[in-house]
């Protein structure tokens, strides 16, 4: 199916997230291990990337590497610190062509020293994109971006740089990790699982959320497109009726 004739480009979410899963499941349905679904999936992001660029999406947000995922064994973890590493490396020509400038949000202290370095390399060299903003979910975890916000806030609290009454949705927003980045629009989550899992929780309070059956791997332009349909066929009311909208 053409998907790109129904795909208006005038109505397309400011900011996307995407739970990229499946990469697991992937593999094992092909009788190879895990890292070869991870491996594989890059293909996708390469793709779903220079994808939302072309459109004009602004901002996209990947769910790379979760807080939780650190309970993985072991040698699926440093393969996976691996595989970033080869990618930033590999991806930086794209990334520089295409006028994308990289971000990163979690708790990146937590990644060996060899893709912590490269990571801010990369997002050192490409600061000056302007076309559209990337940003990696690594160690990530909502409820530890919270809290890390509250504690935040509390201590200006007590330190009167900040009155109680004072605190708003602004205010919280300000010290979240995602501060420089609009609110989620549409959230993309592959593999056929409908959940949240931990990420952007409060960012996506008025998100609409769209869940397919495709893994990760097989994610390709026409799956993207048909999620940004199914975005434009929704009515967003953030909280109206559906007269007010209109």
């Amino acid at each position: 199916m053409d998907t790109t004739t129904t795909l208006h480009t005038g109505n397309l979410p400011q900011h996307l997230a995407i739970i990229m899963d499946g990469n697991g499941r992937w593999a094992k349905k092909k009788g190879m291990l895990r890292i070869f679904g991870h491996e594989n999936g890059t293909k996708a992001v390469r793709e779903t990337v220079e994808s939302c660029a072309r459109l004009g999406i602004g901002y996209l947000t990947l769910y790379a590497f979760s807080t939780e995922n650190w309970n993985r064994p072991k040698m699926e973890v440093d393969t996976l610190m691996n595989l970033l590493v080869s990618s930033l490396e590999k991806e930086l020509p794209t990334l520089q062509k295409n006028s994308i400038k990289l971000n990163t949000i979690g708790n990146t202290a937590m990644l060996p020293d060899g893709a912590r370095k490269k990571l801010l390399d990369v997002i050192e060299q490409t600061k000056g994109n302007t076309r559209m903003t990337l940003t990696l979910a690594l160690s990530y975890g909502s409820r530890e971006e919270i809290i890390s916000a509250v504690k935040k806030i509390s201590e200006k609290v007590q330190n009167n740089q900040l009155n109680i009454a004072d605190i708003s949705e602004s205010v919280i927003g300000a010290h979240l990790y995602t501060h420089d980045l609009p609110d989620v629009d549409l959230v993309i989550r592959t593999s056929g699982e409908q959940r949240i899992s931990n990420f952007l929780l409060w960012q996506v309070a008025y998100a609409e959320l769209y869940f397919t059956e495709v893994l990760w791997p097989d994610f390709r332009e026409k799956d993207l497109h048909e999620a940004l349909i199914s975005y434009q066929k929704r009515e967003r009311r953030f909280g109206k009726t559906s007269e007010q909208v209109k």
